[in-house]
């Protein structure tokens, strides 16, 4: 009987890293991958250092909080091509009404702004939900609408933010290899995105994003969580807003157009499915330092711009295709 037990404890054992490694292998591998070339970049700059490492994070801030913000709404099986444009309508908005503010009243107005974002998710979320009209259709519709608003505020570049609320996305805590950024970017992860992950609200969106039908047979709310998915992307897309004001000190209505396709990049980077259901934010985050951190090392290396975009675009697509062999030969054993 001891015997018998310990083979099944082992087996039991076998498993569950067996399930583990595959539903966190790829995060894993993504971590390692940022891991390496950090390790890489340290060897480009003649004096690498805590300035090197605050740049990185100010670069990648606002794109991580945009790959949140696409990944919430691809695992519930949808996709939002509005969420660079509604980053660049909350960029300007803060930077045209912030910049004679003090800390408390720049604090107050970005909670308003962050609750208008949400409600602005909502929305476009309800149109599919209601309309039954695709999401990339309806999304990309939005964008031209986001992105129009966004130039009624400010046609150019301008505007600012005080001082004390620009050095939460610029400044460091604690240590000088400690950007307050990265802190802010943990924060909204573990506050906004946690709580939610293993309750009812989060495990309806995975629930919806695997299987729509199944979802609803278990008595889920299918036009509910929908709704809700884009509300919480709408949110995050908003802190991408906020931190790109905070990082760029100004606001600039063509700015999200960077953070529409990269944000898409950098959820697949992460691991998370577009057919949805699979994924998480864990991985997005750390493949939005990825994605930054090739562009920075391609321009330390003196590579062109436009060549620059085709070598990014390039190794995204290769990682991702390997992603996609890893999980057919996983299927198949």
């Amino acid at each position: 009987m001891t015997t018998a037990a310990a083979a099944v404890g082992k087996t039991r054992g076998g498993q569950s890293a067996a399930r583990l490694a595959r539903r966190h292998g790829w995060t894993v591998g993504v971590y390692l991958l940022l891991l390496v070339l950090a390790l890489y970049w340290r060897t480009i700059p003649a004096k690498w250092g805590s300035f090197d490492v605050q740049s990185l994070a100010i670069d990648a801030l606002p794109l991580a909080f945009a790959a949140m913000a696409q990944s919430v709404v691809i695992i519930s099986g949808g996709i939002d091509l509005s969420v660079g444009s509604l980053i660049s309508l909350v960029n300007v908005v803060a930077a045209k009404y912030m910049v004679h503010m003090s800390l408390r009243e720049a604090l107050g107005f970005a909670a308003l702004l962050l609750v208008g974002s949400a409600a602005a998710g909502a929305f476009t979320g309800s149109l599919i939900v209601f309309s039954r009209v695709p999401d990339i259709v309806v999304t990309l519709a939005m964008l031209f609408v986001w992105a129009g608003v966004a130039l009624q505020v400010l046609q150019i570049p301008g505007g600012g933010a005080p001082l004390p609320y620009l050095q939460l996305g610029t400044g460091h805590w604690w240590s000088q290899w400690i950007p307050s950024g990265l802190v802010i970017l943990l924060l909204g992860f573990a506050l906004l995105w946690l709580p939610l992950r293993w309750a009812r609200p989060g495990l309806a969106v995975y629930s919806v994003g695997s299987n729509r039908n199944a979802a609803y047979l278990s008595g889920v709310s299918v036009s509910r969580t929908r709704i809700f998915a884009y509300a919480l992307g709408g949110l995050f897309a908003g802190l991408a807003g906020l931190a790109l004001t905070s990082t760029a000190g100004i606001g600039d209505p063509n700015a999200g157009q960077y953070y529409t396709l990269n944000s898409v990049a950098a959820a697949v980077l992460g691991g998370v499915s577009l057919v949805g259901g699979v994924g998480g934010l864990v991985g997005p985050i750390a493949a939005a330092f990825v994605v930054t951190l090739v562009k920075t090392m391609l321009i330390l290396k003196g590579v062109d711009q436009n060549w620059a975009q085709v070598i990014q675009g390039t190794l995204i697509i290769v990682v991702v295709m390997i992603g996609g062999l890893a999980i057919r030969q996983r299927r198949r054993t």
